[in-house]
């Protein structure tokens, strides 16, 4: 579960720590129901919640979960600590960067960091 917070005047659903795994895909077909019945913009999910193979690209993982809550329209904040498997993977880095550099995907350490990356978006 998760609740709908007032964010740099977003409505953004964060997810709650504990909870299923949002990388499959029933799960994550819930999720955005429970997104659109919130009239959330934007949601924030804590790393552990999207199963150890989220960070292996290859697994395909990041890539399906990622994208269907984009074609959905919502922008996504990956909640956690990503740096000791970025430096182990060039590719999750290049990753990492890119979708940091754009609007729509962004890997934050936490809440806080997502108020400022939203605050300075407008």
């Amino acid at each position: 579960m998760g609740e709908v917070r007032n964010i740099a005047g977003r409505p953004v659903y964060v997810c709650g720590r504990e909870g299923p795994c949002l990388a499959v895909d029933y799960d994550l077909s819930d999720l955005i129901g429970d997104l659109f019945g919130a009239g959330a913009e934007v949601v924030a999910i804590p790393l552990a919640r999207l199963g150890p193979d989220f960070l292996r690209l290859s697994s395909g993982v990041a890539g399906a979960a990622l994208q269907k809550l984009v074609n959905y329209h919502f922008q996504v904040a990956v909640l956690g600590d990503v740096s000791a498997a970025a430096a182990a993977s060039e590719p999750l880095r290049d990753f990492v960067r890119e979708s940091n550099r754009g609007a729509t995907v962004w890997f934050l350490a936490d809440l806080a960091a997502l108020e400022v990356r939203l605050a300075a978006a407008g």
